[in-house]
């Protein structure tokens, strides 16, 4: 009885470590939150007035996330009711002990000065006393360091204080 017990105990260290997670290589993400649901519009007379947190989460399977250049963007924010991207970046990110891929929490903070504001008629940023709220999501994606993109996601519905 006791060899058995000492060829079962190896067996049970063995069966008790744990595999590290296998990822994509693309990147994946996954939407969090926002911390706010409304915001100030941005006004063109003074600087940032109000801002907003997006939280995501994020995999990579070859860990290699966030710009080594100061000029590289890898996160694309897209506001529903506009065609353009505003861009932001990632911090480097070592690639040290990534082998087996990376996951984490990203937090993007947009102010107001970012172009957040009301459309009126095909108009931004105006001030209309009729229209005093606009509502817009964000749709979110990442790029790795070689190009891979990553899915898109979608925020909750924020709605914009057009008269503040």
């Amino acid at each position: 009885m006791r060899n058995y017990l000492l060829l079962l105990l190896p067996l049970l260290f063995v069966a008790a470590c744990v595999n590290p997670p296998e990822y994509p290589i693309e990147p994946v993400i996954t939407f969090e939150g926002v911390n706010k649901v409304r915001i100030k519009q941005a006004r063109l007379d003074s600087g940032p007035t109000d801002s907003l947190e997006i939280h995501f989460s994020f995999t990579d399977g070859d860990g290699d996330l966030g710009g080594l250049a100061d000029d590289s963007i890898d996160i694309f924010l897209q506001d529903s009711r506009l065609p353009i991207q505003t861009p932001f970046k990632i911090p480097a990110i070592s690639r040290e002990g990534t082998g087996n891929g990376i996951s984490g929490d990203i937090f993007v903070t947009v102010t107001n000065s970012a172009g957040i504001c009301c459309i009126v008629n095909g108009v931004l940023c105006e001030r209309d006393p009729r229209f005093p709220t606009d509502t817009f999501s964000y749709s979110v994606q990442i790029r790795d360091r070689a190009g891979n993109l990553s899915n898109k996601i979608q925020t909750n519905p924020i709605e914009i204080l057009c008269l503040e």
